[in-house]
């Protein structure tokens, strides 16, 4: 029996699907709420504290970040390393714990994909005040975004046709938060924006996340909902160039549809379980464990 655990958030519909479609398959059920995980470094031993006991993670035959935080912050990256100690004694973990570190960091992602030539929204990255200011002039509306967030959150709408007091003060505030301070132009979308899956790298499907609340995003988290639709082959082949950066087991790429043509988002650091069922009918959870099985043999 393969020992394959699920790194994510306890009671949560995405890690607990992915839990049973594992089980399914090799009669083994574990969820890691890697709060509760300690590493020693006397034998390099990284244990699950759960239900009285310790179990090594080292010692399992593989592992799957499905979460690794409610939120993104910078412990999670310190979550993503001690992982790594798995790794190097020959745990197979789904997606490397190296790798989704490029995509926790919003400003990492940006500049690999920017890097590579993909087309993004015109942003610009200061920790100066009166560079941001010039930046909202420059924007006319401006997406100020913490460089760990999902879901929009912490994302704050600066507007240029105020007075230049108004505009510092919100950019101090932010920046009370936030020292380096990730700026984007607003872009107008068409109601919508897009979620294109990948699952080892071959491309799945795409759903869209539709406006529902007249809010400026379309994340579900504003009201937002999922939707079936058929991209365009350039929007595929601009996603699975920007996915191909990440080398992911499984992600989703943001994309949308511009009146200049389309732009890249973000690639994600986990997909999204949630957006492939309701969008398009796809059980990634199941394709996910089928694919995880074959690769650990």
């Amino acid at each position: 029996m393969k020992k394959i655990a699920v790194v994510g958030i306890p009671d949560k519909w995405s890690t607990e699907t992915l839990a049973d479609a594992i089980e399914q398959h090799t009669g083994f059920r574990l969820v890691i709420d890697m709060s509760k995980v300690s590493l020693d470094l006397s034998d390099n031993s990284l244990n699950y504290h759960h239900d009285g006991q310790k179990i090594n993670l080292c010692e399992l035959d593989g592992l799957i970040i499905k979460k690794i935080s409610a939120e993104y912050n910078p412990n999670t990256l310190d979550r993503l390393e001690l992982l790594l100690i798995a790794q190097s004694q020959g745990v197979q973990i789904f997606s490397a714990p190296d790798k989704i570190m490029r995509l926790i960091d919003r400003l990492s992602c940006t500049v690999t994909l920017r890097k590579a030539g993909l087309p993004m929204p015109d942003t610009i990255v200061t920790e100066n005040i009166e560079e941001a200011i010039e930046a909202v002039q420059k924007f006319s509306s401006a997406v100020f975004k913490p460089l760990f967030s999902t879901k929009a959150r912490g994302m704050v709408v600066i507007e240029a046709n105020t007075s230049p007091e108004h505009i510092k003060a919100e950019i101090e505030q932010f920046q009370a938060e936030h020292q380096m301070m990730y700026i984007q132009k607003k872009v107008n979308l068409p109601g919508q924006d897009l979620g294109l899956v990948f699952l080892g790298g071959q491309y799945l499907g795409t759903y869209a996340r539709v406006n529902q609340s007249g809010t400026w995003n379309t994340t579900i988290n504003s009201g937002g909902r999922y939707a079936s639709f058929t991209p365009s082959e350039e929007i595929i082949q601009i996603a699975q160039k920007a996915q191909d950066l990440f080398a992911m087991d499984f992600t989703t790429v943001d994309i949308a549809e511009t009146d200049d043509g389309p732009i890249v988002f973000e690639v994600s650091a986990f997909g999204g379980f949630q957006g492939a069922l309701d969008g398009i009918g796809i059980k990634a959870a199941e394709l996910y464990a089928d694919y995880v099985l074959k690769k650990i043999g």
